[in-house]
């Protein structure tokens, strides 16, 4: 498996996402891609590049301004999407830079400026045909 999800894929440089991000959650797709367009709106986002990776996995280019990174973060987790622990350290990395900073192998300043991000989601839908996990009654 390549180390980022844009690395086996034929792009420019400047086509590839600085951060890769990856997500998953348990809720129904039709319910949370509404509430992540519209969380995504919300925090001045732009939506560069959507694609149905099969019927559960979704795949989004994100560009967004490094001052807007922490309300695209809450808004993420807000809509229902449980981010990868790479992911969330990914993140919190983008939240704390600052001008003095230099983010890993761009070599630009990026404080004011856009970052162009990927984030894969996996859509995990529970079965109603799978037995209970405990007895009736335990709890």
């Amino acid at each position: 498996m390549p180390a980022t999800l844009w690395e086996s894929r034929d792009s420019t440089p400047q086509d590839t996402p600085a951060v890769a991000l990856r997500g998953f959650s348990h809720e129904d797709r039709r319910r949370i891609l509404p509430a992540l367009d519209k969380a995504i709106d919300s925090c001045g986002c732009w939506v560069v590049d959507r694609r149905n990776l099969s019927a559960a996995q979704v795949e989004l280019v994100l560009e967004v301004q490094l001052s807007a990174v922490f309300d695209l973060y809450g808004a993420l987790i807000t809509a229902g999407v449980e981010l990868t622990r790479a992911s969330h350290a990914a993140l919190t990395g983008l939240c704390t830079l600052r001008r003095h900073h230099v983010l890993a192998d761009a070599a630009v300043l990026l404080y004011g400026r856009v970052v162009k991000l990927g984030l894969e989601i996996s859509f995990f839908e529970d079965s109603d045909d799978e037995p209970a996990l405990w007895p009736a009654g335990l709890a």
